[in-house]
C-alpha cells in the first residue's frame, strides 16, 4: 500500500498558591509550551478520563507561544496536534485521527510547533487571546476552545508484516504545509474532547475565556515525507489553558488570603536583648 505523502518541518490580579507541578507532560511523545519570553507554563493535573494524559495550564493575554514535543520512542512517530480543535497544519476542524495532516519525528528527536503553517515556509504565530480573536472562531468553532491536543501515531512497521492494513480515504482534505514533524492527511479531535472541553462554554462570557489567534508571520521551512501511521494512537495529551483568574476560581490554583502588611509599631512581641559590644 502507498503511504500518504508528510510534511516533515527542517529541525528547527488574584493573590494565589501556586502549586508547580511539572512543565511537561506525556511519556512515549512529551509535551511544553514555551512562551516567547522563554518562560515554560506549568501544568496542573486534571481528571483522568480513558487513560489519556489530561492538564490544566495557565495562559498569559497576548504572549506568543510555541508547543515543544519531544520523541521518547527509538521509531518515528506521526504527531497530530490540535489547537482549540483545529489541525495545526490545515487548519480544519480536527478529530486527532490518523488520515489527518501530522508532522513527523525521528527517534528520540525534539522538534518545536510555533504556529499555524499557512505554507511551505512560513506559519503565522500561536499566541494567547480571547476566546472570540482566535482562528478557531474565525471558522464559527468554539467546541474545544481553550485545548492544546496531540495524538502520537507511531509508524507501522512492515518487517514482520504486519496483521492488518490501513486505507486511507480518498477524500483527502485541502493540501496543507508543514511546520515541525509531519503531517497526515485532515479530517475532524475525539468528540468526547469537544464536548468535554466545552462544556460550560455556553455560560462563560466569551471574552473571559482564553483561546489561540492566528498572529504575525514567521519563516519556518518544511519538507515532504513519506509516513504510514499505525491505525491506532499510541497515546493522546490534552492541555487546557486558561486565565490564571479562571484557573483560580476552578481551584485549580488554591486561593491564598492576602496576608496584612507588619506594623512595627503594632506587632512587636518583648523586648529583645541588646546587641552585643565587642
Amino acid at each position: 500500500m502507498k503511504s500518504p505523502t508528510m510534511f516533515l518541518l527542517a529541525a528547527g490580579l488574584v493573590s494565589c498558591a501556586v502549586p508547580v507541578v511539572a512543565d511537561s507532560v506525556g511519556r512515549a511523545v512529551t509535551l511544553e509550551i514555551r512562551t516567547d519570553s522563554g518562560r515554560g507554563l506549568s501544568f496542573y493535573p486534571a481528571a483522568n478520563r480513558g487513560g489519556n494524559s489530561r492538564v490544566y495550564a495557565e495562559a498569559v493575554k497576548g504572549e506568543n507561544y510555541r508547543v515543544m514535543v519531544r520523541n521518547n520512542l527509538a521509531r518515528r512517530v506521526g504527531v497530530v496536534i490540535a489547537v482549540d480543535g483545529r489541525n495545526i497544519l490545515s487548519g480544519g476542524k480536527s478529530w486527532l485521527r490518523n488520515n489527518e495532516q501530522m508532522y513527523i519525528l525521528e527517534p528520540y528527536a525534539t522538534a518545536e510547533y510555533g504556529g499555524w503553517r499557512t505554507g511551505r515556509d512560513k506559519i503565522n504565530r500561536f499566541y494567547f487571546t480571547e476566546a472570540p480573536d482566535s482562528y478557531a472562531a474565525a471558522f464559527n468553532d468554539e467546541s474545544a476552545m481553550g485545548v492544546i491536543a496531540l495524538a502520537a501515531y507511531p509508524e507501522v512497521r512492515h518487517q514482520p508484516v504486519p496483521q492488518y492494513r490501513h486505507e486511507y480515504r480518498n477524500d483527502q482534505p485541502r493540501k496543507s504545509m508543514s511546520g515541525a514533524g509531519a503531517m497526515a492527511p485532515t479530517s475532524p479531535m475525539s468528540p468526547g474532547v469537544a464536548a468535554e472541553s466545552s462544556r460550560d462554554s455556553v455560560q462563560r462570557d466569551k471574552k473571559a475565556e482564553a483561546g489561540t489567534g492566528y498572529g504575525s508571520e514567521e519563516y519556518s521551512p518544511s519538507i515532504a515525507v513519506a509516513f504510514e501511521p499505525e491505525a491506532t494512537a499510541y497515546e493522546k495529551t490534552f492541555i487546557k489553558y486558561e486565565w490564571r483568574e479562571t484557573l483560580c476560581r476552578l481551584g485549580v490554583i488554591r486561593i491564598q488570603p492576602p496576608q496584612p502588611p507588619r506594623n512595627r509599631m503594632w506587632d512587636g512581641d518583648f523586648a529583645p536583648p541588646p546587641p552585643r559590644r565587642y
